[in-house]
């Protein structure tokens, strides 16, 4: 699946509270570091994280930016709309 691809499909289950979806989408060892929590560790803590944390949430990326391999929406912090949850880098 290209990055592009990548995003797009986790902004769509994101937005349908598929927190096995998106935990589908790391690898087994991934680390996720939501800005005001703890980084959690594993695909089972992402998982879980954002099954707590879907309530009234929703993700609308304003532009996903592709560089070779990697893409990105641009965080509120560095000057773009973003996402409301922040910034994706798939590098």
């Amino acid at each position: 699946m290209a990055s592009k691809a990548i995003v797009e499909t986790w902004v769509a289950r994101y937005n349908a509270s598929d927190a096995e979806g998106l935990a589908a989408l790391d690898a087994p060892d991934a680390a996720n570091h939501q800005v005001t929590q703890a980084p959690v560790q594993g695909r089972d803590l992402i998982r879980a994280m954002f099954a707590r944390e879907f309530a009234d949430m929703t993700c609308i990326p304003e532009a996903i930016h592709e560089a070779g391999d990697g893409s990105r929406w641009p965080d509120a912090e560095l000057g773009g709309g973003g996402c409301l949850t922040g910034t994706a880098e798939l590098f």
